[in-house]
Parts: C-alpha cells; sequence; structure tokens
C-alpha cells in the first residue's frame, strides 16, 4: 500500500480514536453528576440505572473499538495494514474506508461468517 494511503489511514484512525476518548471522557463526567444525586422516586432511579447500564454497555463496545484501532495503527507501523491476517491477500481499500480496523479480505470475513453460522 503506497505511503500516502497508509498516512491517511494513520489520520483517520487517530480522528476515530479522538473522538471516541473525548465522548468517552464527556460521559463520565455526565454520569458522576447524576451519581451524586439523590433520586427519591423509584422510577428516577430505574430510569437513571437503565441508562447507566446502558451506558456501561457503549463504553465496552467503545473500548473494544480503540483497542482495535491501537491494533491497526501498529500494523500501519509494522507495515501489515491492509495484508488480511487469514491469506495474506490485501485487503481492498474500500473495505478499509468503511471499516480501516478490517484484519481479513472479504473472502476471508465471509468464510468466517459462514463458519461462525455453522456452529450457532
Amino acid at each position: 500500500m503506497e505511503h500516502k494511503t497508509l498516512e491517511h489511514f494513520k489520520e483517520e484512525l487517530l480522528k476515530q480514536k479522538q473522538e471516541i476518548l473525548s465522548d468517552t471522557s464527556k460521559t463520565m463526567n455526565e454520569n458522576l453528576v447524576v451519581a451524586g444525586e439523590e433520586l427519591p422516586d423509584t422510577i428516577d432511579r430505574s430510569s437513571v440505572e437503565t441508562d447507566r447500564n446502558f451506558t456501561l454497555k457503549l463504553r465496552d463496545r467503545e473500548r473494544k473499538l480503540l483497542k482495535k484501532i491501537d491494533d491497526a495503527l501498529s500494523r500501519i507501523d509494522n507495515k501489515t495494514f491492509g495484508v488480511c491476517e487469514e491469506c495474506g491477500e490485501e485487503i481492498g481499500v474500500n473495505r478499509l474506508k468503511v471499516r480501516p480496523v478490517a484484519t481479513l479480505c472479504i473472502a476471508c470475513k465471509e468464510e468466517q461468517e459462514k463458519k461462525e453460522k455453522m456452529m450457532s
């Protein structure tokens, strides 16, 4: 992959990482404010708890995505970004534009999904 293309993906990944970290920090501060309030109404407490659980699930997804972003940045540094981990072929640029953290080409990803479907 060309150096210019790699730099583009690196910039996009770093931008995405910063957005996630910024959103996480903002949400954590908001949750601290709500957590400090006393809510006498059972419905209010239930609503706050539901919101908190949703936020925790969202943060877990973001934590996993941050790990994938860091892994993709490492692959850029190691010159293995855009190479399918399964077959060693190049991952299409269009696929990487949609999902820059992708580690499998379309064919290998489809095969993986077929296997997962058969196992379930």
